[in-house]
């Protein structure tokens, strides 16, 4: 057994009528790897294609998470097929951001192409909410979405998220994201 494989084994697995979000592992790279290298996906997220050792590298950042902060991304697939959706979950990036996201999880959300217009990124982000409220208690969460990511923004506020600020990110506009976790 993978390192990647030993931790993916202690990461929650989250249910909900259509998906599951479990931790990732070694055999979902050649899934990841279409997802982040489909420019219709990457178009608001860093604006290109990833390559595969930036692929390699974010599954591997995915992990670190949970092995360091308890916390992290996880896979999302369809709970009859077993295929693959897409990811979802918070994380630490340590943006330099303005303003900064340091003490809030920031979560995140990506939807394989073939999987959009379901309303799979609004079950798995709210399944991960849920899980957050538990696991972060009442704490404030964000997102930063492109303001021209129309879907993603309409996810955010279906899940409670309200705009907080518009700035830029990495020379980018972006807009700032954020949503009181109810008391647990």
């Amino acid at each position: 057994m993978t390192a990647i494989s030993t931790i993916a084994a202690s990461i929650p697995i989250v249910e909900t009528e259509r998906l599951v979000l479990r931790g990732h592992r070694t055999e979902d790279f050649a899934d990841c790897f279409t997802l982040w290298t489909d420019p219709d996906v990457t178009r608001f997220i860093g604006g290109k294609p990833s390559t595969q050792e930036e692929v390699w590298g974010r599954l591997l950042r995915y992990v670190g998470h949970w092995a360091m902060l308890g916390f992290g991304y996880w896979v999302i697939t369809e709970k009859d097929t077993g295929r693959f959706v897409g990811e979802v979950g918070f994380a630490d990036f340590r943006r330099e951001i303005d303003p900064s996201l340091d003490g809030m999880p920031e979560i995140g959300w990506v939807i394989a192409p073939a999987c959009q217009g379901k309303g799979y990124a609004t079950e798995a982000a709210q399944a991960a909410i849920r899980w957050g409220e538990k696991h972060f208690g009442p704490v404030r969460t964000a997102c930063i979405i492109a303001p021209e990511n129309g879907a993603s923004i309409r996810v955010a506020e279906r899940c409670g998220y309200r705009e907080f600020r518009r700035t830029t990110y990495k020379g980018n506009p972006t807009v700032m994201f954020v949503r009181d976790n109810a008391k647990s």
